[in-house]
């Protein structure tokens, strides 16, 4: 009796022990999984007067900008998108690597559009990244009608940030805006036209804005240029402005008075409220285009009873130089960590050998009478069939996979096929008057290199090969050129295209195919159990 009690005892002993063990295992399990987040956003029309003009906007959720998304490092976003609109709708995640998973990009080379009254429900991680960001609608021309909001991703509790805790945050998405309906700007570009000059600027969807902080306290601005076309200089009256992060880069912490923000970028700056208390103009003015676009708002002393006086804080030379040498002036902090704790300077890009080298060019022709853009000669032209679907699913005589080039230019659907972890030399060449932005969806590049007129290979050793920030969208000067180094760690369908958005519907834009022969989930993620099909891809099994 005394044996089967012990055993009987050391049977309870046991089982206790593991059901403990189990316990503690699955507390484990659920502690260590980065936390999720669920939305649901409804797009709308809606009739606003942005510019003192009624007009037609797209809403999300009856916002106009839509819905900041504040997320941590590793969050996993959840998000169902119902579309009320009488056109499909799709919305990108600008900046966002999609890690894995060009499934979610939200591009119409990826993605089937959302049918109206339907929806689709977006599922990504804002995978070890950190830093300001927005979204934006990608289908038609609906940028022009709004649907943007901002993107701001918060660094882990445990992770150091290379700079004192600011009190708070102000987000500031700036860029031109259209009086005309959004839809009457397409009809004008599909016959062959193109864009009237913008009617204005807003700061988070209005002409007027103001910001509040305490003397003496140190605030973060998280400036986006969501615009359509226009650079823009910002600049705060009396106060200088600290650049510490750009797209997902801590950088040297230099002091600037105003800063060039082109289309498509983002950044991040600290400024202390150092004056006597009052209030102080914010400004904002379009750069390098004909006609002179400005905002205005305030920055306000929460103790201040004194308003704002003087002139507003005047723009820099409209000099590309003086632009250029700003440009060159924002480093990579190489002993701060980004979204990881090792130092971002730990990777030394500038020892790695590219294993492709590519120049694109970008064009203006007429083809068959109409205003066109392109690449090397090619305009893009979308594909019923979303290039990431016909390339699962086998489906000949979508796309053909080549550099492009045609002389004349010529109408395809381009795209650009490479290897998985291939490391890219890309040279962007701008044989035009006008100022370029290109952006890389998927990826963050090092931008190595800017000069003037033709490039050429003895460029080279113009290029900072040791600490060239990294970001998602780059500008490329008139008359000239912009180097870019990529490491292609991400499989995918990629878009690459100009952040000009005319220029993007018009074909200034191809896909980078980032492949290995390989199935492996360690790669890339299966599509997701809700895809959208269309095109010859409807029937298809996921």
């Amino acid at each position: 009796m005394l044996m089967a009690f012990r055993t009987r005892s050391s049977l309870l002993h046991l089982l206790l022990l593991l059901g403990t063990l189990a316990l503690l295992s699955s507390f484990e399990t659920v502690k260590g999984e980065s936390p999720y987040k669920f939305y649901t956003w409804t797009v709308t029309y809606g009739v606003i007067s942005p510019l003192g003009v009624p007009q037609q906007v797209i809403l999300i959720n009856g916002q106009f900008p839509g819905p900041k998304l504040e997320v941590v490092t590793n969050d996993n976003i959840i998000l169902n998108l119902i579309n009320k609109l009488d056109q499909p709708f799709l919305l990108t995640w600008n900046g966002i690597k999609q890690r894995k998973n060009s499934w979610q990009d939200g591009v119409l080379g990826t993605n089937c559009p959302i049918p109206p009254n339907s929806n689709f429900t977006y599922k990504f991680q804002t995978k070890d990244q950190i830093g300001t960001y927005n979204y934006f609608p990608s289908t038609a021309f609906h940028k022009a009608a709004g649907g943007f909001g901002a993107i701001n991703i918060y660094a882990r509790p445990r992770i150091p940030i290379p700079y004192p805790l600011p009190l708070a945050d102000f987000t500031l998405l700036i860029g031109d805006w259209f009086k005309t309906n959004h839809k009457t700007l397409q009809d004008r570009l599909d016959s062959g036209g193109v864009l009237p000059s913008p009617d204005g600027i807003l700061i988070n969807g209005q002409t007027q804005t103001t910001f509040t902080g305490d003397q003496g306290k140190t605030y973060m601005l998280r400036i986006s240029n969501v615009g359509i076309s226009s650079s823009f200089n910002f600049r705060i009256q009396g106060h200088t402005m600290q650049v510490v992060e750009v797209e997902g880069s801590h950088v040297l912490q230099n002091v600037y008075e105003s800063l060039d923000v082109h289309v498509g970028q983002s950044l991040s700056v600290l400024v202390t409220l150092n004056q006597p208390p009052k209030d102080y103009y914010i400004a904002a003015t379009s750069r390098y285009t004909s006609s002179k676009l400005s905002v205005t708002g305030l920055l306000r002393y929460s103790s201040s009873n004194v308003p704002v006086s003087g002139d507003l804080p005047s723009p820099p030379p409209e000099d590309l130089d003086w632009s250029l040498n700003q440009a060159r002036s924002f480093r990579w902090n190489l002993t701060a960590n980004a979204a990881r704790p090792n130092p971002q300077g730990s990777f030394h890009y500038g020892t790695i050998a590219p294993t492709k080298s590519f120049v694109f060019s970008n064009s203006a022709p007429l083809i068959t009478g109409k205003q066109r853009y392109a690449v090397n000669g090619v305009s893009y032209v979308n594909s019923e069939t979303p290039l990431k679907l016909a390339d699962h699913f086998n489906i000949p005589g979508v796309f053909s996979t080549s550099v492009p080039s045609s002389a004349p230019a010529t109408l395809a659907t381009s795209v650009v096929g490479a290897s998985l972890h291939d490391f890219l030399e890309v040279v962007l060449q701008n044989s035009e008057e006008s100022m370029q932005s290109w952006h890389l969806d998927g990826y963050d590049f090092w931008v190595v290199g800017f000069g003037s007129g033709q490039w050429t290979p003895a460029m080279r050793p113009q290029y900072n090969l040791v600490d060239a920030l990294t970001r998602h969208t780059t500008q490329v000067y008139p008359k000239s050129w912009t180097a870019i180094l990529v490491s292609l760690d991400n499989q995918g369908m990629w878009n690459m295209r100009s952040a000009i958005w005319e220029r993007q519907y018009l074909g200034q834009q191809f896909y980078l195919k980032v492949w290995d022969p390989v199935q492996s989930l360690a790669n890339e993620y299966n599509p997701p159990d809700n895809l959208l099909l269309c095109g010859k891809a409807i029937g298809r099994r996921v």
